[in-house]
């Protein structure tokens, strides 16, 4: 009879700066080692978790990625510059996290293309290198300093405490709305008594809304992405989600975040 092995969740963390620097340190003593052997001298490859569709498991909390892995070898056919864009990724997070800075996808493109140009042609392959780099460290993107430029607004029935102890009245902000940060390390502490939570894809609907005053009449939260979420605003939408809104649209979006890897769009 044949067994059956029994795979493993594999979640990344956040990971603080001097543990995601020790792990780098870690993989660098390891590349080493492979070089200063005494036979068999060879480039180390890179062990990934594999984030293919084949290597994922569906729980009650959603669709996650289990332990297979598979390796990157600078030696394969078309492997090389993709092994070292990686590196190269891990490299420049060692070093800003190093003197405590962030930098954005698009700041991190410029740098590996200021100082690497014959590696990097487009922006999608520093973000592959990126994906890359969290799937070996097994920690997110904010533990690497890596911020997603966020496009998102919130305005409603919500309270933001932020960092430094301000706050911010999403109700009293006028005509406007406020920006969602891209940086979501900072820890923000959500307070709200609203008992519905808008998701809208189109930003002129936002505004209407925005303008109506329609969290006055209807006590809800309003956010959009202006079209496809960024990261910033799936996390806020996420954390509104679950800060205890006791109404049925909240359980709705929560069962709608178990079922899929993306925020979905009401």
């Amino acid at each position: 009879m044949a067994m059956v092995q029994e795979r493993a969740m594999v979640l990344a963390d956040d990971a603080d700066p001097s543990e995601v620097r020790r792990r780098i340190e870690c993989l660098v003593k390891l590349f080493l080692k492979s070089l200063m052997a005494e036979k068999d001298v060879a480039i180390r490859p890179l062990s990934l978790v594999c984030r293919k569709d084949r290597n994922t498991g569906v729980d009650g909390d959603g669709i996650h990625l289990m332990d297979g892995t598979y390796e990157k070898d600078f030696t394969m056919k078309k492997c090389g510059k993709s092994f070292f864009r990686v590196w190269k990724v891990m490299e420049t997070c060692y070093h800003l996290l190093g003197i405590g800075k962030q930098l954005t996808q698009r700041e991190l493109f410029y740098k590996i293309l200021s100082s690497s140009g014959s590696y990097v042609t487009g922006q999608n392959q520093v973000n592959s290198a990126i994906q890359d780099a969290v799937a070996v460290l097994l920690c997110t993107r904010r533990s690497l300093g890596i911020l997603a430029s966020s496009k998102g607004l919130v305005v409603g029935r919500l309270v933001i405490e932020e960092h430094d102890g301000d706050t911010i009245d999403c109700s009293n902000l006028g005509s406007s709305a406020h920006p969602i940060s891209a940086d979501m390390n900072m820890r923000e502490r959500f307070y709200s008594d609203a008992r519905y939570i808008l998701v809208i894809e189109k930003d002129a609907i936002f505004q209407r809304l925005v303008e109506e005053r329609f969290f006055l009449k209807v006590p809800c939260i309003i956010i959009t992405g202006k079209g496809f979420p960024d990261l910033a605003s799936r996390y806020v939408n996420h954390v509104t989600c679950i800060i205890g809104l006791s109404c049925k649209c909240c359980d709705i979006l929560n069962d709608m975040l178990k079922l899929s890897k993306y925020t979905y769009y009401a």
